[in-house]
């Protein structure tokens, strides 16, 4: 009698305490979100401060404020070193109680930081980094790749300039993952679609002087000469290109990572004609024209959205979604990332989307020509459309994924 009396009691607080976990677990309704970024080098105009801005107008946007939750958001520069970024984040999550880590410009960090928070169960929201490694063999279950990634950008316009006649590459690469993971995916679209690579020169990441790098680059009489790096690195080597007179000379530059601050800074006189790939335009519907517009009225540059910035927002914004759905915060990464992969992707900049099992963000990608000056209509007016490159065709096929996520 005794012993069935005391086993009921212990049953009834058992699910006593479960239903008070349950309950606070419900009522927790705080968040904070660690945005991990190049404030003060070469990615900080496509990165940088305006991921902040991007991340906080998810915030607003989001209605959990007014629905009572309570989200922060810190920011910290990882300056481009893989060890700064990790103890940084390191530090967010075990002493400010960080939940997510977002942007992280730079695939070293990026790397670094998504095997970090596989061993603390936080959550990286990858916009900045470009490395498909993220979503392939180094993939887990509490990382998320929206934006980008550099199977999109070979496919895109690697396949195109190679089919439009441009057989042989030489590379202009930035010596860390990043660079590597570009070069080694355009490689393969380049000789997959009938093209050579004669050779490539790999270079410091942040460097002013490339004048080494283009002379052997332009020695090799490749058609193409493809830029593997981002940012500064991809203006100044253009830049000096222009200077050494490669293009008038017969070679076509391949910036293989652009972005619109990027021909912002060159301006259409010397950028006109580069080809590229992106899967955001500020001009390219309603949507996108109206958060621009917001983003610039806000930015302490004052410049249109990057791709990347544009990709924190969307982010941050299915990641509260999901803390929305679930009644409150967890605190449990991978619990988080699976609702946020179980619920529908839906924002004004990428529309409606899967999020698939490897952790990467299905959307379509776009091939686009940097407008000649006579064809700009006015400020941040740079970009014809040439092609769109369907979802299904600007990601990796799960069937040859590397990713131990993904059940074949």
């Amino acid at each position: 009698m005794t012993t069935t009396f005391a086993r009921r009691s212990a049953a009834l607080l058992a699910c006593a305490a479960f239903g008070f976990a349950t309950s606070a677990f419900a009522q927790d309704k705080t968040a904070k979100i660690g945005v991990l970024t190049d404030m003060s080098s070469l990615y900080a105009d496509i990165n940088g401060p305006g991921a902040v801005v991007a991340i906080k107008m998810a915030v607003e946007d989001s209605g959990l404020l007014a629905k009572g939750w309570k989200i922060d958001v810190l920011s910290g520069d990882h300056q481009n070193k893989p060890d700064v970024g990790v103890n940084l984040a390191r530090q967010w999550i075990d002493t400010e109680k960080v939940d997510v880590i977002s942007d992280t410009p730079n695939s070293g960090v990026a790397l670094a930081v998504s095997n970090l928070v596989k061993e603390k169960n936080a959550i990286l929201l990858n916009s900045g980094a470009a490395s498909a490694d993220l979503t392939g063999k180094a993939c887990n279950a509490n990382t998320i790749s929206y934006t980008y990634d550099t199977y999109m950008l070979a496919n895109g316009t690697g396949k195109a300039l190679t089919k439009a006649g441009g057989d042989s590459w030489f590379f202009l690469t930035a010596d860390y993952a990043f660079g590597a993971a570009l070069e080694r995916d355009t490689t393969a679209v380049v000789t997959a679609n009938g093209g050579k690579v004669l050779g490539g020169v790999k270079h410091p990441l942040n460097t002013s002087d490339f004048s080494s790098f283009l002379l052997q680059a332009q020695n090799s009489k490749a058609k193409i000469i493809g830029l593997a790096n981002a940012g500064g690195d991809t203006t100044n080597s253009i830049k000096q290109a222009s200077e050494f007179g490669i293009v008038e000379g017969g070679q076509k530059l391949a910036a293989l990572l652009l972005f619109i601050n990027d021909v912002h800074s060159l301006g259409l006189k010397t950028a006109h004609g580069l080809t590229f790939t992106e899967s955001f335009y500020w001009d390219l519907n309603e949507g996108t024209r109206a958060f621009a517009k917001r983003f610039q009225d806000k930015a302490a540059n004052k410049a249109k959205p990057s791709m990347t910035q544009a990709g924190n927002y969307a982010a941050v914004l299915h990641y509260l979604k999901a803390l929305d759905a679930l009644g409150g915060n967890p605190h449990d990464g991978a619990k988080v990332v699976a609702k946020m992969k179980e619920l529908p992707t839906d924002d004004p900049l990428f529309g409606k989307g899967p999020l698939r099992e490897d952790g990467r963000r299905i959307i379509p990608a776009y091939l686009f020509e940097v407008k000649k000056p006579e064809e700009s209509k006015g400020p941040w007016d740079y970009y014809k459309l040439i092609a769109t490159i369907p979802a299904e065709d600007a990601a990796k096929p799960l069937k040859d994924s590397e990713c131990p996520l993904v059940k074949k």
